[in-house]
């Protein structure tokens, strides 16, 4: 049966940089010497200045809230301005973040190699759609709820494991984290 963490369930991370404070909403760990196999998180961005650097890890980085952030991969700029909608980069990148009209929230995937990856997909449902979550390999699941009142969410799924979920009056926007680990963690 597929397992459901809430907001009692996150921990609040400071940077590896200092620079600011994660909401870490999973984490599956790693080979030994490294931080974690797999993260996700949500991060409030205040402020321009250098991502923290994570050798060996692959990042997937979305707009959540706010006007967005410009990004400085390496000298290759990227603008992330519409919600939701991924950017994947090397977690050992040089990378300088502008901000584009004040302070921002985030969602990040970030796996170790040495673990394995994660990809990810992302669905708005409409009010009252129901989507199947069905795969063959293990999968979280991230619902991200509109309104004042809404409450994050991110169920967990074993391979194999079927979840329904069905959006509220609001809609919904879902991010489906399909894992393949190295070793079968």
């Amino acid at each position: 049966m597929a397992t459901r963490l809430g907001a009692n369930d996150f921990i609040d991370m400071p940077w590896k940089n200092g620079g600011g404070v994660t909401r870490e909403l999973y984490r599956l760990p790693g080979v030994p010497g490294s931080d974690f196999g797999l993260r996700v998180s949500m991060a409030r961005v205040g402020q321009s200045g250098p991502f923290s650097f994570f050798p060996n890890v692959d990042r997937i980085l979305m707009l959540v809230e706010g006007a967005g952030f410009k990004l400085d991969l390496n000298g290759q700029l990227k603008t992330l301005d519409t919600p939701f909608v991924p950017l994947a980069f090397c977690g050992e990148e040089s990378v300088d973040c502008t901000l584009l009209g004040g302070e921002c929230l985030d969602f990040n995937v970030m796996s170790d190699r040495r673990w394995g990856r994660a990809e990810l997909q992302v669905h708005e449902l409409a009010p009252w759609q129901i989507y199947h979550c069905y795969g063959e390999t293990p999968r979280l699941l991230y619902r991200h709820a509109r309104g004042q009142s809404a409450e994050p969410e991110l169920w967990i799924l074993a391979a194999d494991e079927l979840l329904e979920l069905t959006a509220d009056e609001q809609g919904a926007t879902l991010v489906d984290i399909t894992l393949y680990p190295l070793h079968g963690a």
